[in-house]
Order: structure tokens, then sequence, then C-alpha cells
């Protein structure tokens, strides 16, 4: 029996050893999507207690608290940091084959130096060593970055950010890692909000643009897209129901645009239109730019009424839906090749099930800008666990070029999170070790070397044309 998540956790073979220990383990991390604060790196935030680190946001694991029928109050409510941490504690060693068991020990192993295994009757003495070990100077932000072997991050920015903390940041010379932002304009793309017309107007002071119709939220949009390239931005983010394809003329989308400007309710076919013709008009762009599109698609929110009418939105409450029609994203990305402005993009499916549609989509739409020039993402959210990495990376490989894959992001709050890259990277050695075992690949360590590394960390910096120095 293999020791309890040892050195070798998740390695079966020689080869997936050697893979991992000799090429992958020690690449540096780049982060190309992330959720964290940057106004926490500015600052260098250091942490009073685990449960802040580990319980704050993180809805991951607030969903198996739940399952477990832990009591709200000790998860988003009123109840002590020490005893929420107990409840998560007492949830976790009941969470065998779930990644939050290994993501959790990987952390406390890497940060903490701690190799036991947490439970409710090991949470006081976690509790104390995590606490402990978080008064460290090494412990702040900055420095967990820099013990991750971080060498840049992309955080993820509204079109009406100031950016002012990354202006901080780039003009602080004590902290050698990039922080960059990334465009997520969802709040300008979905009109059917009640809150879009009052977003508009803070988009027009922004701006300096007055924004009275469709012509002019695309003027102020550009406007605002020259402020973050300004900043470093080259990375773009959207969240999607799904990729649709519903043309409209201009003046029809100006008319719909008009109505949500004045408060007026929007058909179910007007804002699939609105968002298409947005969609279309900002990939242009970022072609234009040479920015990267990523498009995350297939996830219901906000589906439990009663808490999210107590706790709001990103609390736990969303779901997979399989309503992606893969037709409509093919021509949507038909649309834009049509005319030569196809941007480097990036595709990730919640629903498993769509591996296969986008390793297809994939090989319609290539190009010589980038080896790999339109990506299926990394194993995102619900699936990024051993089973649904491996689907992932098994489609890729059987459809397409998986050494052309950009590999892992965190996709995270959390400064703990970089210990997902390095299980990311044993799974993908474990799978790679495997093939090779097998005979179905040759023991090229020239060859295997170049493909592990590349999707270790050498093609995002490639793909996403990042400046990285050594």
């Amino acid at each position: 029996m293999k020791a309890f998540m040892d050195k070798d956790f998740l390695l079966s073979s020689e080869t997936s050893q050697k893979l991992f220990h000799e090429y992958a383990e020690n690449m540096p991390i780049v982060d190309y999507h992330c959720h964290i604060n940057p106004q926490e790196i500015a600052e260098d935030r250091k942490f009073e207690n685990i449960t802040q680190v580990w319980l704050g946001g993180d809805h991951y694991k607030w969903r198996q608290m739940r399952s477990n029928g832990v009591d709200e109050y000790y998860i988003t409510g009123g109840a002590s940091d020490r005893e929420k941490f107990q409840k998560w504690a007492e949830t976790l060693e009941k969470a065998i084959g779930n990644p939050l068991y290994h993501w959790s020990h990987l952390e406390l192993q890497r940060y903490f130096g701690y190799t036991g295994h947490l439970c409710g009757e090991t949470a006081e003495e976690v509790w104390n060593l995590c606490n402990a070990k978080l008064q460290e100077d090494g412990m702040s932000v900055r420095n967990l970055i820099r013990q991750s072997n971080v060498k840049l991050i992309c955080t993820t920015d509204d079109p009406v950010d100031s950016l002012e903390w990354h202006k901080k940041l780039a003009e602080d010379d004590t902290f050698e890692v990039q922080v960059l932002p990334a465009w997520r304009p969802d709040k300008a793309m979905n009109l059917e909000k009640p809150e879009y017309a009052d977003y508009m107007k803070t988009l027009s002071e922004v701006s300096g643009i007055e924004v009275k119709d469709f012509a002019t939220m695309k003027e102020a949009i550009l406007n605002r897209m020259d402020f973050f390239a300004s900043m470093g931005c080259s990375v773009s983010d959207h969240a999607l129901e799904y990729v649709m394809y519903a043309p409209a003329t201009e003046e029809e989308v100006d008319a719909i645009f008009k109505k949500a400007l004045a408060g007026e309710s929007i058909t179910r076919e007007e804002e699939m239109k609105f968002k298409m013709a947005f969609m279309q008009f900002v990939a242009r762009a970022y072609h234009k730019r040479n920015w990267v599109m990523q498009i995350h698609y297939g996830c219901k929110r906000d589906n439990n009424a009663l808490m999210y009418a107590k706790l709001g939105p990103d609390t736990g409450f969303d779901c997979i839906n399989n309503y992606a029609p893969s037709a409509q994203t093919a021509d949507f990305l038909n649309s834009l090749i049509a005319t030569d402005e196809l941007p480097k993009t990036i595709l990730y499916s919640l629903n498993p099930c769509d591996n296969e549609a986008i390793g297809t989509i994939l090989g319609c739409f290539q190009g010589t800008e980038a080896a790999g020039k339109i990506q299926q993402g990394s194993a995102w959210w619900f699936n990024d666990h051993k089973t649904g990495m491996i689907a992932q990376m098994t489609s890729l490989a059987n459809l397409g070029l998986l050494s052309n894959f950009v590999g892992m992001l965190t996709d995270s709050r959390s400064f703990l999170s970089y210990t997902r890259h390095e299980y990311f990277r044993r799974i993908l050695c474990e799978l790679i070790g495997g093939w090779v075992e097998n005979g179905e690949y040759p023991a090229d360590y020239k060859v295997l070397e170049q493909i592990v590394k590349g999707i270790s960390y050498n093609n995002a910096v490639k793909y996403f044309g990042f400046d990285i120095s050594e």
C-alpha cells in the first residue's frame, strides 16, 4: 500500500514519476485566469487564521459543508472562525474521492509542513499549527506567490474598473511578479439585467463618451480597451450561458440596446441577438489587438431562490447547464473567420459532455498565429478533478494535439490554490506516463520533456505572448 499523498502521489509508474520529478515539478506558474484581489497583493495582506484563507468566499467548500448537513451559521453566518474551521474539518474527512480532499492536504503539506490528515479529531492541532505559521512574514500574500514559483498573474477586471492597484503594483519594484488585468465585460453585455442602464451611465463617466446608442457604447468599450491595453492587458474572458449565433442587422441591435437603456423589458430573442453582436464586436477588437478571447459557458447560476435571496450570487448554488448547441458555437467562430477577424480563442464548457464537440470545433478554425490558435481550456470548475482532467486531456489528445495545450489555471480566489498546478501536473504525467508504459508512445525523453514542460508552463507563455524574464 502506498503512503498517504507521498512524493509519488498519483504517480504509479517509473515513467510518470520521471516525467513529474524531472520535468514538471519545478516549472514556474503562469496564472492566466484567476479571481484573486490585486489590492491584497498590493497591500501584501497577512491572514489572521486559516479560516480566512480557506473558507472566506470559497463556495467549493461551502457546497460540501451543506451536503454534510452543516447549518449555514457555520458556513456564511456569524459563527467564530474556529467553529467554522471545525465544521469544515468534520466535512473534509467525509470527502473521500473529492478533489477538495487532495487540494486541502496539498496546501497543508506545501505551505504549512503538515503531513497528517485533517479531520474532526485533528482540527485543533491543524488550527494551531496553521495560525502560528500564518503570523510569519513568509506567509504574506506576496511571499505565498513567490514560494509558489508564480511568474505572472492575470486578475479578472470589469471595463469600468480604475485598475489603481495594478498601477501601484506596476510601479512597485519590490515585487517582481507581474500582475496584469484581464478584461471581463460581462456587465456591458448582459442587457437583460435590471441594473444595466445604471452600468451604462458608469461606463459613460469613466470613458468620457456619452453612451446613447449601440455605436457610442462600442466607442466607450474601445476607449476602455485602450486603457486596459496601456496597463498590460492582453487577455479577455467571458461568461456565457452558451456560445450563441443569432444574427441581426445593426439597426435591430441598436433598437434592442435603446430599449434596455430606457429600462424596457427585453425578449429572450432580443437578448441573444444583442449578445451575439456584442461578442462579434469585441472579438474583432481582440483580433486587431492580438488579445486572447476566453469563453466560459455551460453554467446555470443561482438555482436556490431561497438562498439567493439571503446570500446573493457566487455562494455555491450553481450547476451544469446541458444546453450548448455546438452548431451555434461553430457558426459564431465562422462569422469571425469569414472576414479573417477570429482572435486566439480558448473554449471552456462546464459540461464534460461537450469535450468532443469542442475538440472537433477546434480543428475547423486553427491558424498560423499560434500553435493551437483555438484551444480547449483546462477542465473547469465541477470538472477540475482527476476524472475530469483525464477526460478533458484524453479527448483533446484523441481529436487534436495535446502537446500544444496551454495547461492549468487556478480560477481561484485563494492564494494557496497554486497547488492545483501540482495536482494537474501529477495527473498529466500519470496520463502520459501510462501511454509510454503501455507502448503507445516511445520513451523518447527529449520529446517528452518538451511536451511536459510545454503543457506545464511554456505553451501558455508563448501562446499569450507574455514577456517573462527568467
